[in-house]
């Protein structure tokens, strides 16, 4: 159960994440609202992942769901770059993660 709780902290921090960019192009109370539920939802499952396991463990596959997620999401909604160099190290950053569930 604890690794189900680990991807929802990461699907939150991409939540949080995006909702800075959405605070960034409207002030509104909604885009403050996506902001702050995501970081709670994301820390609130953490610590809920962390009861099981190891810090190093979870924290790095937290962030690495968080920076992984929130560059996908910036290609796909935002337009950032999908230059092919950009693609490879968010993979790398994926099969690091997968790497850390595989040996823990």
């Amino acid at each position: 159960m604890s690794w189900i709780y680990l991807l929802i902290a990461g699907f939150g921090e991409v939540v949080g994440v995006t909702g800075i960019n959405k605070v960034n192009q409207d002030k509104s109370f909604l885009a403050f609202t996506w902001l702050a539920g995501g970081f709670v939802i994301s820390f609130v499952f953490l610590t809920l992942a962390m009861e099981d396991l190891p810090m190093g463990t979870a924290y790095a596959i937290w962030t690495g769901i968080g920076t992984a997620g929130s560059a996908i999401a910036g290609m796909i909604f935002y337009n950032e770059s999908t230059d092919g160099k950009r693609i490879v190290f968010v993979s790398m950053i994926i099969a690091a993660a997968v790497g850390l569930k595989l040996i823990t």
